[in-house]
């Protein structure tokens, strides 16, 4: 395991429940968790993480590392064929409150729907948008909306982020052309 993920893991000892169908898979998997210096436990123990081959158990709330399941939204996600490095230090940073991916996946963030520009911009950088249109400036801004100068441009900052802009002119311009479009398409 890496140093870093050793300054992120929880030390101690786990208590670690191992959920697989095939009984020569779970014997395997709760060798590998022992000789990391985890407790197996049974899987209606209390356990600190849920190991599962293949997908999460049914009903199970606890934290889950999966190794090769097709339920990408759980914290810990691995490739059926992760090594015992890789799970121990999955099941350490899932206990942290870390989320763990398999590096070569594709599994990053789901697009956002292009059609719901609401959830695009929070109600605050609709409110800074609309006086950015207005030509105001970041002091402006902040008097008008009572709220720091700091506070503003983080907020214009992120505007420009979630518009894929660089200037006011073109955050106007492109949240007009949205706008435009989401117009037409309703």
């Amino acid at each position: 395991m890496s140093e870093a993920a050793n300054k992120l893991a929880p030390t101690g000892r786990l208590r670690v429940a191992v959920h697989a169908v095939d009984s020569q898979r779970r014997n395997a998997l709760s060798r590998v968790i022992a000789e990391a210096g985890h407790l197996v436990v049974g899987g209606e123990d209390a356990a600190d993480v849920v190991l599962a081959d293949g997908d999460r158990p049914a009903g199970e709330t606890r934290p889950v590392v999966t190794l090769g399941g097709a339920d990408h939204d759980l914290p810990g996600v691995l490739s059926r064929d992760a090594g015992a490095d890789q799970i121990d230090a999955a099941i350490r940073a899932v206990a942290a409150g870390l989320i763990v991916r398999v590096p070569d996946a594709d599994l990053g963030f789901g697009a956002m729907r292009e059609t719901d520009g609401q959830a695009l911009l929070t109600p605050r950088e609709l409110e800074v948008l609309a006086a950015l249109a207005e030509g105001l400036t970041n002091k402006a801004i902040a008097r008008r909306l009572n709220i720091s100068l700091h506070t503003v441009k983080f907020h214009v900052e992120s505007v420009f982020r979630k518009l894929g802009a660089r200037t006011r002119t073109e955050a106007v311009a492109k949240a007009s052309e949205r706008r435009r479009y989401e117009t037409i398409t309703l």
